[in-house]
């Protein structure tokens, strides 16, 4: 047959004992109520205890002093303060007395139950008190300490995200005028190049032409072909004639093409980066 796991209650009311009774009897429970701090510690001394609960508020001795008490004679018994009056500031402090849980009233049966096999699997496992527990305490703390600048990486990190996007946004006028500016001398750069590179590459052509028919014998270019240098005599007029008129397109819808990089350029310019900056806009928020 399975020992009852006894549990002393400590209220100054008598209700909240009752409640314990009729909730944890024939669950495997003997509960045990004391009315103050100072019972309670007698009982302590005279019997054994699974677990203590302990209001929190109660004339004479309150819970906090019952549970450090209990903690320093008996600091493998786990103790669950049970409050109507709880805030933060005493739930740390109860804690930092080493309570094993803090209960807020009014107690359903379940929160009773359930709080019980907490305290109770508690001293099954065999874990230590949490005044023996201060070590591994201070050890779980660390790493908070030393992850919060980790974690204000991530902030630092969308700050300056911000402040790009931000700078993107400000600088894309200026950037789209440097394009109006820079991009039709570029365009008019090419094109010059682009004739000045067609007109070289047609003087050798035009030189070889030319000393051609005046390097060989006058004889020998009559009897071996005398209709073939009539075309090399008119073919080069034509290519110089033709090379001048590219030259000369090129200049004339140099301006025009210079036009159109002024007029079509900051647009595409400014279009791209409101593209590259709403993308990461959209990123940031996803």
């Amino acid at each position: 047959m399975t020992a009852l796991r006894k549990l002393l209650v400590v209220d100054d009311d008598p209700v909240v004992g009752a409640s314990f009774k009729r909730v944890l009897s024939g669950k495997g429970y003997l509960v045990v109520a004391a009315e103050n701090g100072q019972v309670a510690l007698d009982k302590l001394k005279a019997e054994k205890f699974d677990a203590v609960f302990t209001d929190l508020r109660m004339p004479g001795m309150d819970g906090l002093q019952v549970a450090e008490k209990i903690r320093a004679a008996q600091p493998w018994t786990p103790v669950v303060i049970v409050t109507g009056y709880g805030s933060p500031a005493s739930e740390a402090r109860a804690r930092a007395c080493g309570v094993s849980e803090f209960l807020n009233k009014p107690l359903s049966p379940e929160m009773i139950e359930d709080s019980a096999e907490k305290a109770v699997r508690t001293v099954m496992e065999g874990v230590t008190a949490p005044r023996e527990q201060a070590a591994p305490a201070a050890t779980l703390a660390a790493p908070v300490t030393f992850a919060a600048p980790a974690a204000e990486a991530p902030a630092k990190f969308s700050a300056l995200r911000m402040l790009r996007n931000m700078a993107l946004f400000l600088a894309a006028p200026f950037i789209g005028l440097l394009y109006a500016v820079l991009l039709p001398f570029v365009g008019l750069g090419m094109l010059a190049w682009v004739a000045v590179k067609g007109k070289k590459a047609e003087a050798p052509a035009q030189e070889a032409a030319q000393a051609a028919p005046a390097a060989a014998p006058v004889a020998e270019a009559a009897v071996a072909a005398p209709e073939a240098m009539a075309p090399v005599a008119t073919e080069t007029p034509n290519r110089g004639v033709a090379g001048a008129a590219k030259v000369a397109v090129g200049i004339v819808a140099a301006p025009f093409l210079g036009l159109a990089w002024i007029v079509v350029a900051p647009f595409v310019g400014l279009a791209a980066l409101a593209w590259i900056g709403m993308k990461t806009v959209f990123e940031r928020a996803s």
